[in-house]
Formats: C-alpha cells, sequence, structure tokens
C-alpha cells in the first residue's frame, strides 16, 4: 500500500559562475552570476490511476552585470498538478493490481498453510491410531498366549496323571512357541508406531526414549453421515478450493488489466501556479539606466513567497494528451495469454472440485462400510467367545481334544483384533471425512493469526 502513501521531495542547488566581458554594455571586465534554487513538493497518488502534486519553488540570483532592474532577484511558484489517464492505465484495477494480487498471494499462503495443518492433522490422528491399535493388539495377543501357556500346563498335569498322551504336550507348546513369535512381531509394531507419532509430533531428543501411551480409546459411535451436507461443507471450507478462487481472481485481474493495455493512452492534465517576485530594485536617474544609480529600493525572499501564496497572479494550464502506438504486438500478445491462463484456472478449479467430491464419496463409504465391519466383527468376536467357552466346557468333559481348544483361541484372538481394526478404521474414515471437507482446524478450535 506504501505506493498510495504521499510523497514529499525536496532538493536544492548553488552555482557560481565567472566569465569575461564580451561588450561594453556588461559594464564589468568579469562578469559573476551566482544562482541557488530550491524546491519542495508534496506528490500522492490516485486510485484512479493519476495523481495529485503540490510544489513550492523557488530561486535567487544576483549578478555584476550592469542595466539590472532588480538585483539579486527573488522568486518563488506555488504551483498546483493533477493528472489523469482516461483510457489506457486508468481504473482502480490497473491503479492497485500489484496490492490486489499481494493480498491474494497473501491469502493463497494462509490457504496453503492451513491445508498443511490439516494435512498434518490428519496424519497425527492416523499415528495415533495406529499407535493405539498396535498396542491393544498386543493385549490382545498377550491374552491369546497367556490362553496358551494355561492349556500347556493344564495338559502338562495331565499327562503326568496319565490322563492325556505326552503329544498333547507337544502341540500345546507349538502354540505358545508360535504366539510368542506374535508377541515380538507386535512388539515390533508399538515401537514402530512409537517413532512415526513421535517424528510427526517433533519430540527432541530427550523425549525420544520415552514411551508414548494414549489416553484416548477407539470407541465405536455410530453417527449419521449425509453426502450433501459433506460436499456443501467442503465447498465453503477447504483451503485448496480458497487458493484456487484466490488463483482465478488474480487470473482475471491480469486479464482485466492486459485487456486495459490495449487502448490508446489519453491523458488529462491540469495545473494552476501563482509566482511572486521580489528583490533589491536598482533606482536610476530619471528611470533611466544610462545616467547611472542614483539608490536601491531593498526587498526580501519573504516577499515573493507571500506574494505566491496570496495567489496574486493567476496561471492555469488544462491538456489533452493523446498517444495512439503504431504496433501493439506485444499488448495483444499479453491479453491472450492472459485470457488462456484465466481460462486453465476456471478448469482447474472444476477439476478440483471433481477431486473433492470424489475424496467425499470415498470417505462417506469408508465410514458406512467401517461402521457395518465394525458391527459385524463385534457380533463375530462375542459368538467367538462363546464358541471357546463352550469347548473348554467339552474339554474338560473329555468331549473334545486340546486341538480344538487350540485353535477357537486363535479364531477369538483374531476376532478381538479385526474388531479392534474395524474400530480404529471407523474412527479414521471420520477424521478422513474431516479432511476431505477442510474442517479439522475448526473442529479444534485452530487458529492462524
Amino acid at each position: 500500500k506504501e505506493l498510495f502513501m504521499p510523497r514529499f521531495e525536496v532538493s536544492y542547488g548553488d552555482e557560481r559562475t565567472e566569465t569575461p566581458s564580451s561588450w561594453w554594455l556588461q559594464q564589468a571586465d568579469v562578469l559573476i552570476n551566482k544562482f541557488a534554487n530550491y524546491s519542495a513538493s508534496i506528490v500522492q497518488q490516485i486510485p484512479a490511476g493519476g495523481n495529485f502534486s503540490l510544489s513550492l519553488s523557488g530561486y535567487r540570483s544576483e549578478t555584476n552585470q550592469g542595466f539590472q532592474t532588480i538585483n539579486p532577484v527573488y522568486f518563488n511558484s506555488l504551483r498546483l498538478g493533477f493528472t489523469q489517464p482516461l483510457l489506457r492505465d486508468f481504473g482502480f484495477k490497473v491503479s492497485k493490481k500489484e496490492i490486489l494480487i499481494a493480498r491474494n498471494n497473501l491469502d493463497m499462503s494462509l490457504n496453503q498453510l492451513q491445508s498443511v495443518l490439516i494435512d498434518t492433522i490428519y496424519l497425527v490422528q492416523e499415528a495415533y491410531w495406529n499407535l493405539v491399535f498396535s498396542i491393544e493388539n498386543y493385549k490382545v495377543k498377550s491374552q491369546s498366549l497367556q490362553l496358551a501357556r494355561d492349556l500347556l500346563a493344564k495338559n502338562r498335569k495331565e499327562v503326568e496323571f496319565g490322563k492325556l498322551a505326552p503329544i498333547e504336550i507337544l502341540n500345546a507348546e507349538a502354540e505358545v512357541a508360535s504366539r510368542e513369535a506374535d508377541i515380538l512381531q507386535a512388539e515390533v509394531q508399538i515401537k514402530r508406531s512409537e517413532d512415526l507419532l513421535r517424528n510427526l509430533i517433533n519430540l527432541g531428543e530427550e523425549e525420544s526414549q520415552k514411551r508414548i501411551i494414549p489416553v484416548d480409546k477407539p470407541e465405536f459411535i455410530e453417527r449419521e453421515v449425509s453426502m450433501d451436507d459433506a460436499l456443501k461443507l467442503a465447498m465453503e471450507k477447504r483451503p485448496d478450493l480458497k487458493m484456487k478462487m484466490k488463483d482465478i481472481e488474480t487470473r482475471e485481474l491480469n486479464l482485466s488489466v492486459a485487456k486495459n493495455q490495449l487502448l490508446p493512452g489519453l491523458n488529462l492534465s491540469f495545473s494552476y501556479w501563482s509566482p511572486g517576485i521580489s528583490g533589491d530594485r536598482v533606482i536610476y536617474l530619471d528611470g533611466n539606466p544610462f545616467l547611472g544609480k542614483i539608490g536601491v529600493e531593498k526587498g526580501s525572499p519573504g516577499d515573493s513567497l507571500r506574494d505566491s501564496l496570496k495567489l496574486i497572479y493567476n496561471n492555469w494550464n488544462v491538456g489533452l494528451t493523446l498517444s495512439i502506438p503504431l504496433s501493439n504486438f506485444l499488448s495483444k500478445a499479453d491479453y491472450v495469454r492472459a485470457k488462456i491462463e484465466a481460462e486453465k484456472s476456471r478448469l482447474e478449479l472444476k477439476d478440483s472440485e471433481k477431486q473433492i467430491f470424489l475424496e467425499i464419496k470415498n470417505a462417506v463409504r469408508e465410514i458406512e462400510s467401517n461402521a457395518k465391519r465394525a458391527q459385524a466383527y463385534r457380533v463375530a468376536r462375542e459368538l467367538a467367545e462363546k464358541r471357546l467357552e463352550a469347548e473348554e466346557k467339552k474339554l474338560n468333559v473329555g468331549l473334545t481334544t486340546n486341538y480344538f481348544v487350540l485353535q477357537y483361541q486363535e479364531e477369538l484372538a483374531n476376532a478381538r483384533s479385526m474388531e479392534l481394526k474395524s474400530v480404529v478404521d471407523y474412527n479414521l474414515a471420520w477424521a478422513k471425512l474431516d479432511r476431505a471437507t477442510g474442517i479439522s482446524l475448526e473442529k479444534r478450535n485452530l487458529k492462524i493469526y
């Protein structure tokens, strides 16, 4: 906005010259001229493309040459000027182009920052829930391992008393070893998830060895989701969509300015000035310089300044200047380029809207499918628990073998893991929808200042 701030200018110059006399009327062997000038002005650019100026200028001139009426001479002039383009370079868009583009670029940068923050929020959520799943899955594997160890201990006692064949101990030991391997893999997955989350939230070296203990647990709370509402929200909130709209504004502004540059130049100018002059007036005998100087009537610089400020002498000028270029190939090329870029931006906006529609559609589908998965896996886990309980009762009365109990334990562990995974995926699906609609920052009351 500095372009439209007033500009103050001051200048001063001083000059002294000596030249040999060229004829007798100069009444000096060596001509000595002294000249000093000064000026002060204020220039104000206006949004329509023109400018106002107010200036006060003057000079002091002194010479040793003869036949002078006033010597030294003090001159001042107060001038008001105005220029305004009427065709080319006229208008608010042309004069404020750089300001408007800078404002759009600032908005685009802020929206870009919001987009990065929204993506970061989702990545943190994804890493957090994956860590939660890794920890909970480790607990499930631990329960499964404990069940296998309990069965192994039970089998050893029964083999000791002769109720089971020794082969049953081998089967149980093999299952325990397999589930211990699963435990090791689950531990490695926890460490990987912790490292990823630690990196995303920028924990330093001091915290790199500390464990991350999640507080929130995955919950399945079924909520209604509307495709139309989500799409409408995305059109209002998505920062990348706002960036495209701002880019269109900039491209259309460039197109408007390029179209203006095809016009001929027609400039209106107006000036008004008031001069004032004073100095030491030389008095000659009978007003004839050839009869000799008889006195001097003193003057001062203030007299000329006062006369100019009183507007005693009124002078004005009005003019129109028409400029028609004989060739405007470059201007036409700039216009065509700006037109193509504006159309390209509009097409990119439509393409972004299509991509957003697909993101919303996929996110809504994931929520609906993961909700059904979570319900189905919950039922499967409940049935697996009942089936294992029934099989253990049958084992106690000798109606089944350890093989089926171990199999049902493994199925229960898998059912619990799948249920947990479906609940985590359900929560992540909602996080994806928040990212797709662009409300992640607003939902968490995060603002950019």
